[in-house]
This record gives structure tokens, sequence and C-alpha cells, in this order.
């Protein structure tokens, strides 16, 4: 019987290429094929660390028999590093999905992570808010905004979600938007955090009060990807 390979899931950089691990290198030096969700982003990860291995396709619209390709190489004895396009696969992106397709048709794959960084944790190790608990409620949908902040005032368990420090991700296009929705739901003095293009070039970390983060975006251009945190009551 073949011995069943390997799935590594790597966490690479999310803005400055220095913060890639040794461990995930080797890694991916070794690793017989490498699933990347954009094949142009991780190459340019790739080439400057001379990892010279093949690369195939792997995201969120991918489909099922992807991934039974995928099984199919674990199941050969291929040894497989997962990422993404920036920090920890899984989190708020297809990683997961993989992982758990994985495992209901095979229970002899390891699945191994190689950790990193991750834009969440990231900006709460720099928020200066208690974040010794915390929920993350990930990329915020485009609509019905207001449902996924009612928690925070209704129910029977509200005044205790309120204590907790929650974070985040949202467009640079509807920062301000959500932000007011917000401050409506809230008040305008909570404390945040907003963090923009973290590691990166112009990374920008905006502090204070909810009404006067707002008032110093709103003479901002705002660009890149941006990570809020709020604080908890």
């Amino acid at each position: 019987m073949n011995k069943v390979g390997i799935l590594y899931i790597v966490a690479t950089p999310i803005g400055n290429l220095k913060d890639i691990t040794l461990r995930a290198l080797t890694i991916l030096k070794e690793a017989d094929l490498i699933l990347v969700e954009d094949t142009r982003v991780t190459k340019k990860l790739l080439m400057h660390y001379d990892v010279d291995r093949p690369v195939m396709s792997y995201h969120q619209h991918s489909s099922d028999e992807k991934k039974l390709h995928i099984l199919s190489k674990l199941l050969k004895g291929k040894n497989l590093a997962l990422v993404s396009d920036a920090g920890t696969p899984g989190i708020s992106d297809p990683g997961n999905e993989l992982i758990d397709f994985i495992l209901e048709r095979s229970d002899g794959i390891r699945i191994v992570p190689i950790p990193g960084t991750s834009a969440v944790i990231t900006a709460l190790s720099v928020c200066g808010f208690r974040a010794d608990k915390f929920i993350f409620l990930g990329f915020l949908p485009k609509k019905k905004k207001n449902k996924l902040f009612e928690w925070l005032k209704e129910g029977p368990s509200a005044s205790s979600r309120r204590t907790i420090t929650f974070a985040f991700y949202e467009s640079p296009n509807r920062i301000l938007k959500t932000l007011g929705e917000l401050k409506e739901l809230i008040g305008s003095n909570r404390r945040v955090l907003v963090a923009r293009e973290l590691t990166k070039l112009h990374e920008t970390l905006y502090r204070g009060q909810l009404s006067e983060v707002i008032a110093k975006l709103e003479n901002e251009k705002i660009k890149g990807e941006v990570v809020v945190v709020v604080e908890g009551k």
C-alpha cells in the first residue's frame, strides 16, 4: 500500500516578504505541488525566494473535480502545500473547504499547519485594547451589515457580547459607511483601531474614538486592505 502524502497549510506574508518563516520556505521548496489562490500573486513570492516548484490554482470557485484531483495526488503519496494570496489559509478564504472535503473522503491524510502571519492577529497585537478574548467577523457582507451588528445590542447575551473586543475586514470603499453604521449602533465614544496596508510601505494605523477615527478618515484617500478592531465596552 502506498504511503499517502501530507497537505501543508502554509501561511505567507500579508505584505512584507520578509515576514515568511524559515519553516514555510523549507516546506515550499520541498513540496511536490503548491496550491495557490492566484498564480500571479504567489509566483512573486516564489521567485523572490528562488522556490522552483510546480503550482496549481485552487480558489473559492474551484470545482469538486479540482478537489478530487488534489485528493488523488495526496493518495498517491505527493506532498502538497496550500497557500492563499496573503496570510493564513483557511481564515476568510476557501482553505478549510478543501480540508473538510479531503477529511470526509480519507482519514489517513495528515493536515499540517505551518503558522505565520494573519492580518487580524497583526491588527489585534497593536490595537492597545484588551484582546484576551475577541470575536472575528471576517469580511462583512455588502448588504445587511446592521443584522451582523445587531448582536451587539439585542438578545439575552447582548450585555456580555458588548464587553468583548471584535474585529473584521472591510473594503476601503465602504469603510466610512460601515463605521457610520457602527457609530449609530454603539455610540461615538467606543475606541477603534483601523489598520490599513499592514506590513506594507504605506501602513497606517488610525486610533481613537469612533467619531475621531471617522473624522480622520474623511480627510484621507483610503486605499488598500483594511482591518477594523473595536474595543469591548
